[in-house]
This record gives structure tokens, C-alpha cells and sequence, in this order.
């Protein structure tokens, strides 16, 4: 196992969820998550990942879910580092007042597998707003179909004005 603590990304266990996160994507929406060449490596597909120009994050299957994956632009986002990110309970992504919305959104991907075209409003660690537009949310499955956590994804965001 890797255990650079400056690339978390590269460990065996992200390595193996990052597949888990490009395989239900397409199980899901029939799309690639991102596209690659054939015959990329996991430390390249993991790579590539953390370093796209889009946001992917994901949570884990705990009753009160902890974020368990967050690329670059997640991470500059919800202004948090790596360890700050994968230790945050996922509801805190969302304000109090949007939570319930977020829940209902989660069960509806849960039951579905996936939705698309999700906006919504979203909490930086320093109190910052933003939307974020057609985000998609899927469920993180293995090739067993087991539940594994689920993710979200999106190109477009734009800060709300502080009041």
C-alpha cells in the first residue's frame, strides 16, 4: 500500500475505489466518467481523476455518510484538504435549511441508481455559497451490485454573493 501521505489518492484502497467510481458511472448512465485511453493504469486513472477539470466526490454507506472521495476541484471548492474532507459527515457539504432536499435527492438516487440535471445550493468549510448545476449523483456499486456509497459530479458551479 502507498502510504504518501502528499498523494492519499494513490493508496490501494482509493485506487481500487476510484475504479469503483468509474465503473458505476457507466453501469448507471452508460457514460464514461472520464475519458481515457485504453489501457491506462490505476495510478494514471487515479490520477487523471483527481486532477479534472470537474468536481467528483463521493460518501461512504454509514448511517450518517463521511465523504470518503474528493478530486482537486472538490477539494478547492469546499476549501478543505484531503484529511479535513474524508473525515466531514457529507450532509455538512449542504446548508442546514438545504438538508432535507438533500436527503430526498440521495434516497431518489439511491432507489433510481442515478439522477442528472440536479441544482442546488452548497456549503464551502469557511461558510461560502454556491450552486451547482446538472450535477449527477449515482450509486457507487461493485461488479457484485453490492452498495458501496454514492457520488456526485458536476462541470458548473457559480459563488453565491455573501448578503
Amino acid at each position: 500500500m502507498n502510504l504518501d501521505k502528499t498523494h492519499p489518492w494513490l493508496q490501494e484502497e482509493l485506487l481500487q475505489h476510484v475504479q469503483l467510481l468509474m465503473y458505476s458511472f457507466h453501469h448507471w448512465t452508460g457514460d464514461t466518467l472520464l475519458a481515457l485511453p485504453n489501457y491506462q493504469s490505476p495510478v494514471e486513472i487515479s490520477n487523471a481523476l483527481f486532477n479534472a477539470d470537474f468536481v467528483v466526490v463521493s460518501h461512504g454507506t454509514q448511517a450518517d455518510p463521511i465523504l470518503n472521495y474528493g478530486n482537486q476541484k472538490a477539494l478547492d471548492l469546499w476549501k478543505m484538504d484531503w484529511h479535513t474532507l474524508t473525515t466531514t459527515p457529507s450532509r455538512y457539504t449542504a446548508e442546514p435549511i438545504e438538508r432535507s432536499e438533500r436527503e430526498q435527492l440521495l434516497a431518489q438516487a439511491k432507489s433510481q441508481g442515478y439522477i442528472s440535471n440536479y441544482r442546488g445550493i452548497r456549503i464551502a468549510s469557511n461558510g461560502d455559497r454556491f450552486y451547482i448545476d446538472r450535477a449527477i449523483i449515482w450509486n457507487v456499486v461493485d461488479k457484485a451490485g453490492n452498495l458501496r456509497g454514492q457520488a456526485a459530479t458536476f462541470r458548473n458551479w457559480e459563488a453565491i454573493a455573501p448578503q
